[in-house]
């Protein structure tokens, strides 16, 4: 059985106002999910999530029938399912949520892949629109000096676009309220995550998938820093109680990858029967990295940020984050989504094994396209590897 938290009702609310917003803004930006969003807050700009919007699609079971939409116009099957989906949505003239707002125009920062450029610029075409690209070198092995300069000076080039754009003048001390602002939620959605050290734990992975808009489409509004408290306050009374996510935990797991949106409870419900519990994952973290911006230099603190990133590192990060979370959450094994839409997140899986300090194994699918997903193979998968585990 599945134990939901009453929380999520209320993240469905806010992420309710979220959308209604965008259809009162004056002025709107489409942008990509690891860009530094706290700049356009503090320009009172507000961001539209393609990605989240095809999180939404693909939970409400929709994947295939808007990525259909792309394909009859083109696109390959083999493209990004969130791309697929977010522009079959523009010739379909609607999505579950009746489609998004119209951008004035589109801020596109690659530290996540490089589909998104070819994504925005193809979203540019289709709304006559103007793009910003943020150009953020890969870090392979270390962070140096030069790629922070780098970046640096295009965020300076950017807020020069926007004020030009949108007619707003840029203010220090506006951005300075908004960067405590997301370093504050980014505190609060830690603490939420974290509470997966509780034996048994209070949440899964599942919970924090299904409760992380918050964090990506509104971080650097006071939206995420009441929502996470209250989450907590909610997971807290679990532990009190002594109650778990899952009854009669024995099994503590760790999911790699962007979840597969539209079986989220069918795996939910398969761990939970077997007394497995995902306690943490990859996907969810990535977001509880903007919490060190210096007041001091906020600029090049943004450029360090989101540079160094999960996604815009080489394998040896990637892996080293992955053994301090199966620490940190005492973690038997490692679900592996070897994910056919994110390259950059599963180029490398099987070298990723490897460096991995648990038993893992590797499960193929699509974080949108049902199509991808042959339920009896990871179902055969999931039970061998879970006997593994089990010893």
């Amino acid at each position: 059985m599945i134990k939901k938290l009453k929380v999520t009702e209320r993240m469905k609310q806010i992420m309710g106002g979220y959308y209604m917003m965008g259809t009162q803004a004056e002025v709107k930006a489409w942008v990509t999910s690891g860009a530094p969003v706290e700049i356009l807050y503090s320009m009172d700009i507000y961001p539209v999530y393609p990605e989240n919007h095809g999180a939404l699609i693909g939970a409400a079971k929709k994947g295939e029938f808007y990525s259909d939409f792309a394909e009859k116009n083109g696109y390959s099957r083999d493209l990004c399912s969130y791309a697929r989906c977010d522009i079959g949505c523009i010739f379909a003239g609607t999505s579950p949520i009746g489609g998004l707002p119209k951008p004035t125009f589109l801020f596109c920062c690659n530290n996540i892949c490089n589909t998104v450029v070819k994504w925005y610029e193809v979203l540019s075409r289709m709304f006559d629109v103007p793009m910003f690209i943020l150009d953020i070198p890969f870090v392979r092995k270390e962070l140096k000096d030069s790629y922070i300069d780098y970046v640096e000076e295009q965020i300076y080039e950017f807020i020069e676009f926007v004020e030009k754009i949108s007619g707003r003048e840029f203010s220090e001390s506006k951005l300075k309220k908004t960067l405590e602002m997301s370093a504050e939620g980014v505190s609060a959605y830690k603490d939420v995550l974290l509470m997966g050290r509780h034996k048994p734990s209070p949440l899964t992975c599942f919970d924090a998938f299904l409760n992380m808009a918050p964090i990506v489409c509104l971080r650097g509004t006071q939206y995420p820093v009441e929502f996470y408290k209250e989450m907590r306050a909610e997971l807290e009374e679990r532990v009190k109680r002594g109650e778990g996510a899952v009854e009669n935990e024995e099994i503590r797991l760790l999911w790699d990858n962007i979840p597969i949106w539209y079986r989220l409870r069918w795996l939910a419900e398969f761990f939970a029967e077997r007394n497995a519990c995902l306690v943490a994952d990859t996907y969810t973290n990535a977001w509880t990295s903007f919490l060190n911006v210096s007041k001091k230099n906020m600029i090049r603190s943004i450029a360090e940020a989101y540079t160094f990133i999960h996604l815009n590192v080489g394998l040896d990060f990637m892996a080293e984050t992955i053994n301090r979370l199966i620490d940190i959450y005492d973690v038997d094994g490692v679900i592996i989504h070897s994910n056919r839409s994110c390259k950059p997140y599963s180029f490398g899986q099987y070298d990723l094994q490897k460096m991995i300090e648990v038993p893992s194994v590797v499960i193929e699918a699509d974080m949108v396209d049902p199509r991808a997903f042959s339920e009896s193979q990871i179902e055969t998968r999931l039970e061998a590897f879970l006997e593994v585990v089990r010893g």
